[in-house]
């Protein structure tokens, strides 16, 4: 066994590895996950504040 059979070897066992981490992020099991990360940064919006009477409350 030469360098370039264990070259080959380890190409293909990259392309196993590639395709397991594939199939794992697109299973439905991680669905719900994904749908739970993407709606984060909606989750605690506030609303902008508006100039004019956040510096009124300010003096109040």
């Amino acid at each position: 066994m030469d360098i370039n059979d264990l070259r080959s070897l380890f190409t293909v066992l990259s392309f196993f590895a590639f395709g397991g981490i594939v199939w794992w992020a697109y299973s439905s099991r991680r669905e719900q996950a994904y749908h739970e990360a993407a709606m984060m940064p909606l989750e605690d919006d506030l609303p902008a504040p508006v100039a004019g009477r956040d510096a009124d409350q300010a003096n109040n």
